[in-house]
């Protein structure tokens, strides 16, 4: 609004600003006027600013006579859950430097490497007893059993990817069904067990966000959007 009234007083006569008019009748020809003139400015802008919200408001109206989508279903809702964390740790394999893949923040945690292989291999504990199948081994997810990045990124997409096919596998009605929690020894629905793992997921993506910080680097996440 103020570049507004800046440019219309910048082409007005100076001439108008600094003198009075010598009668009475002259002078307040020239106040009416100019207090006129002074407000028009204001009202253009609220003139304007009136212009720019009906679009708006016609969308907001627009989307009211729209028919309310449906809830997603039971096993969608996890589905997109799952894969959402996935794809934030994917992400971050595959962008942070293969040459800081061993970096801690203290010498007492885990390495950049050692999280992204704990975090999608304990996976396995969800998606094996989903399946029938036994219990992963833990030497499955040392880290001295990769070499290389590119074998990190592959091991964290397979383990989210089989993860989503177990989740796919059992459908709607299948988020309900009993299987035994490998840790507790106790029965629990398979969407609360998945919910489980993917909050551990999100827990340790905190963490390597920290890592990314701390390394002088900025997360995938928190970089301006393209």
């Amino acid at each position: 609004m103020s570049f507004v009234v800046e440019a219309f007083f910048a082409h007005r006569p100076r001439a108008h600003l600094s003198s009075r008019p010598k009668s009475n009748y002259n002078y307040h020809r020239y106040s009416i006027r100019r207090n006129s003139m002074m407000k028009s400015p204001f009202l253009a802008a609220a003139l304007l600013a009136a212009t720019l919200a009906v679009p708006a408001r016609a969308q907001d109206a627009m989307k009211k006579d729209q028919p309310v989508k449906p809830a997603d279903s039971p096993s969608k809702v996890v589905l997109d859950s799952w894969n959402d964390v996935g794809r934030k740790l994917i992400a971050m394999a595959e962008d942070f430097p293969e040459d800081k893949y061993d970096f801690k923040p203290t010498p007492a945690q885990r390495s950049f490497k050692e999280q992204l292989l704990h975090g999608a291999g304990a996976n396995y504990y969800f998606t094996n007893p989903v399946l029938g199948k036994p219990a992963p081994s833990e030497d499955d997810m040392k880290a001295d059993r990769f070499k290389t990045k590119a074998e990190v990124v592959a091991f964290v997409k397979k383990a989210f990817a089989d993860g989503a096919a177990a989740i796919q596998s059992k459908g709607d009605s299948g988020m309900s069904e009993l299987i035994v929690e490998p840790f507790s020894h106790q029965q629990v629905r398979i969407g609360d067990l998945a919910y489980g793992f993917i909050e551990h997921c999100g827990e340790h993506y905190g963490q390597l966000v920290v890592y990314y910080r701390v390394a002088g680097l900025v997360p995938p996440e928190s970089r301006p959007k393209k």
